[in-house]
């Protein structure tokens, strides 16, 4: 079972173009999106666990011109 979450992300003024194309970049990516509000930026990632989920996070938070990251994984919950 593959795990997905959003990694919401603030930009530096001035890089949100090559913050937006570097995380296409990533292989666990599915798709990015330009959003306007506290965070510039949302990556849907998909990854086959957590400790991956991790690495993923801390080399995107890594990026130049990445103030910030937020994560948010799903929950897989059963609706009855």
């Amino acid at each position: 079972m593959m795990i997905s979450a959003c990694v919401l992300i603030r930009t530096e003024r001035g890089r949100f173009d090559e913050v937006v194309e570097r995380m296409k970049q990533f292989s666990e990516t599915k798709s990015v999106m330009a959003v306007l509000g506290r965070y510039d930026v949302v990556v849907d990632i998909e990854v086959p666990d957590y400790d991956s989920l991790g690495r993923v996070v801390m080399k995107m938070g890594n990026i130049g011109g990445v103030v910030f990251t937020e994560t948010l994984p799903e929950l897989k919950m059963e609706v009855e």
